[in-house]
């Protein structure tokens, strides 16, 4: 197992790894809409925290020696599941013909009192 210190990504902000390569595999921890050079996260807008999320996966998977193309896996963690159209918007433009298996899910609660998490698993 490779542990994954990307740094063109948010730091960790907990006891875990942002990513582990393992078996042939990235597995990508769940991001928050954190704006990698400022820290700050994206509050009250879905389709900019789903950019700024795709965009540091796409960093992570793309230091690791991956990318986008390879994620056969995505799971998402809404507050808010009213939400859905205007992730989902975002989410297809980003992926275009791409499309991994998915799980959307609304949620009670998640760190740092975010709207949204994504974590994936990619190919390395």
């Amino acid at each position: 197992m490779e542990i994954i210190q990307p740094k063109n990504a948010p730091k960790a902000i907990g006891p875990y790894s942002i990513a582990v390569k393992s078996n042939g595999f990235i597995f990508v921890s769940g991001q928050l809409p954190v704006i990698p050079e400022t820290g700050e996260m994206v509050k009250g807008d879905i389709k900019k925290a789903t950019l700024v999320i795709l965009k540091n996966i796409k960093n992570i998977l793309e230091e690791s020696g991956s990318g986008i193309e390879k994620i056969v896996k995505v799971n998402v963690y809404m507050m808010d599941i009213s939400n859905f159209n205007d992730f989902n918007e975002v989410y297809a433009e980003f992926f275009g013909e791409h499309k991994p298996a998915r799980a959307v899910v609304q949620v009670a609660g998640l760190p740092k009192n975010s709207d949204l998490e994504i974590e994936v698993i990619a190919e390395a």
